[in-house]
């Protein structure tokens, strides 16, 4: 079988590997835009990048009143546990010769200020009670905060009052090291072709049923066909999609935004300092990928801060895409559903609008209204970080991932942004599952994603506290993440 991979991203790298450890005999072609894989919004500085394990994201337990939801942060938490486990195989077959290449140990933290204690304090006492989070740790004592995030309180009034929760076991992940290295893998050991520098013009179906692929490149046109299509290109995958003519093409717009963060390179003395994720509380309005946070990123040996997100208003589908590829992907039957985003959410449009006019010094005002001090204490920059496509389905804005697949299961595209990465091989398996069902009959790719994957219901993770610890701790081991002790322990 014939299968033809839109976008060598981490999304559409982890199909291809994925897909290859299980069906060895599909003959497996990825079409990649750029001059290397990863290299769009799976790079490093175009990614949030670590790993989103629910850990210390309010907003994926959102509070109604006194009652705070925690669903979204188990189903996230699951599938993160489920990538680790194939990235644990990818290190075991030697497709990548160090993980520190590509996750290290970053504490995962949120901090919040008075008028958000309470809630801080409700999430804790629900996570905690959950095997996944029992590890989280809580505290409105200024030192002890001190010392677990030393540059958001260094500057910081000790009568200020400030309520934090920390977990020692999150992760930074560099998404375009790990593409990188599992493109390569992909290709000499797995017999992936990918092709770069190779632009898709558009899809359509063959009086055979078979799908065209029409591409662009410096050599001039080509065409490919397939048997299978799976269009994984980012916000690239929109105007694929109309161009499909597939009967759900019209249900589905794509909603850009763009976002900066503020960058500074440290030393590894200071990094040790620091070691860290921080989130805060995002503003009223603001896209739930805007919510403020500071991290350490490791890229190349190199560390750096970053902390942002800025978000803008950017009509552009993906970076280094223009406003006129945006304007071409729209069709007359999206306008509506603009329209009706535009008037529903018009304080979200508002507030991208306004950011994207936001310069520097007031950048740095927000950097020092979370970390008193922080602006002078390194040398920041602003950079332009990747651009996200959110989906407009039916007329609403939705957040968060979608996998769309044609009826005749010759079809599939991944549509949205966050949690994106961080879930991408358990995502990626499921993507597998609707579109090439016919692999999971044979009883050598069962017994191979057994061996990726020892556990990758979702379900018996959240359910069974011993199984998740079993398949957690072993694969931490091989991640080089050190667990921490559960606090019930220090008190036998």
């Amino acid at each position: 079988m014939n299968v033809i991979i839109i976008g060598a991203g981490i999304m559409g790298t982890t199909f291809a590997t994925l897909a290859k450890e299980l069906a060895p005999e599909l003959d497996i072609t990825i079409l990649e835009r750029l001059e290397g894989p990863g290299a769009g919004n799976s790079w490093v500085f175009n990614n949030a990048g670590t790993g989103h394990e629910a850990n210390c994201e309010l907003n994926y337990t959102p509070v109604d009143e006194e009652v705070i939801s925690v669903e979204k942060a188990l189903k996230i938490h699951a599938q993160f546990n489920v990538a680790k486990q194939f990235w644990a195989h990818l290190i075991d077959k030697g497709a990548i010769k160090d993980p520190k290449s590509f996750i290290n140990q970053t504490k995962h933290c949120t901090i919040v200020s008075e008028t958000a204690i309470d809630e801080l304090r409700l999430r804790f006492k629900e996570m905690s009670a959950h095997h996944f989070f029992e590890q989280m740790r809580y505290s409105e004592d200024f030192d002890e905060i001190k010392s677990w995030i030393p540059y958001t309180m260094e500057e910081r009034p000790r009568h200020e009052k400030m309520a934090a929760t920390a977990i020692e076991t999150g992760t930074d992940v560099n998404f375009g090291a790990l593409t990188e290295q599992m493109a390569e893998y992909a290709v000499n050991d797995l017999g992936v072709n990918i092709e770069y520098g190779t632009h898709v013009k558009r899809v359509h179906r063959s009086p055979s049923g078979s799908w065209l692929v029409e591409t662009q490149n410096s050599g001039g046109e080509k065409q490919y066909r397939a048997d299978v299509l799976f269009v994984g290109a980012g916000g690239g995958a929109f105007p694929i999609l109309k161009k499909s003519h597939l009967p759900f093409r019209h249900r589905y717009t794509g909603f850009p935004v763009g976002g900066r963060f503020l960058q500074a390179p440290i030393s590894a003395e200071q990094a040790d300092q620091y070691r860290a994720k921080t989130y805060g509380k995002a503003k009223v309005g603001a896209p739930p990928m805007s919510v403020p946070h500071l991290d350490l990123r490791v890229a190349k040996g190199q560390h750096y801060l970053l902390f942002g997100p800025f978000a803008s208003f950017k009509p552009v589908l993906e970076k280094g895409r223009g406003f006129i590829d945006y304007l071409r992907s729209m069709r007359l039957h999206d306008i509506p559903g603009l329209l009706n985003v535009s008037l529903e959410h018009f304080p979200l449009v508002k507030y991208l609008v306004s950011e994207t006019f936001k310069g520097e010094k007031s950048m740095f005002q927000e950097l020092d209204s979370f970390a008193p001090g922080m602006s002078k204490k390194f040398d920041w920059k602003p950079i332009h970080a990747g651009q996200r496509v959110q989906i407009i389905k039916d007329g609403d804005l939705q957040m968060g991932t979608e996998i769309v697949v044609s009826k005749d299961k010759t079809y599939g595209t991944l549509l949205g942004a966050s949690p994106g990465a961080s879930v991408s091989p358990e995502v990626m398996l499921r993507c597998l599952e609707e579109l090439l069902p016919a692999i999971f009959t044979k009883e050598d790719a069962r017994k191979k994603k057994k061996e990726i994957f020892p556990e990758d219901d979702l379900e018996a993770l959240a359910n069974n506290p011993e199984r998740y610890r079993e398949i957690r701790d072993a694969v931490n081991q091989r991640l080089g993440i050190a667990s921490a002790i559960r606090p019930q322990d220090t008190q036998r």
